[in-house]
């Protein structure tokens, strides 16, 4: 058991106690601050009529145009049957352009159209305000070592071997992108 403060007992190490409570147990605390993040990405992204995959493609491909089906659902934390529903959706919406064949290979490149461009911009907002709302209680040097250590934890768990293609990094305009 480590203690961060005098009466505070936090379950991370290989002696973990069952009887610690929830609410002091790392995973159950990440686990309910996602929940959290996610429902409130919910409800500001049905103003925009984008899902929270969806809404994580659009950046995707706003850093990384012409990322394939594979690549998107790695990054937006799908499967690939998951991403194809979500990139036809956006298609069908003139959010997302492919191309009919694939210019090699089977990988169909896809990139944002003008209207993806414009429908993320103001999503994006939502999402950012979202994310400062769940920060401010964190002065901004911890909000970035949270960041840092937040990013060494998944790599803690990661397969060695996982190809990994990184979520927008929103830090640039605020906070950390997640896409739930």
């Amino acid at each position: 058991m480590t203690r961060l403060a005098p009466d505070l007992d936090l379950c991370q190490t290989t002696d973990m106690q069952p009887d610690v409570e929830l609410g002091r147990r790392m995973g159950y605390e990440l686990k309910r601050a996602q929940a959290a993040l996610r429902a409130a990405m919910d409800e500001a992204l049905r103003r925009h009529d984008l899902t929270v995959p969806q809404y994580a493609c659009l950046e995707l491909l706003d850093q990384r145009p012409g990322l394939s089906n594979a690549e998107l659902a790695r990054g937006a934390f799908v499967t690939r049957q998951s991403m194809n529903v979500v990139l036809r959706g956006l298609q069908d919406s003139g959010l997302v352009a492919r191309p009919p064949q694939a210019p090699h290979g089977r990988a169909l490149p896809a990139r944002l159209t003008t209207a993806g461009q414009h429908r993320l911009a103001a999503a994006r907002s939502a999402v950012i305000a979202i994310e400062q709302r769940m920060t401010a209680a964190l002065p901004p040097q911890r909000a970035v070592r949270v960041l840092a250590d937040l990013g060494r934890m998944a790599q803690a768990l990661e397969p060695r071997s996982a190809t990994r293609v990184t979520a927008p990094d929103l830090a640039g305009q605020g906070s950390p992108g997640a896409a739930g």
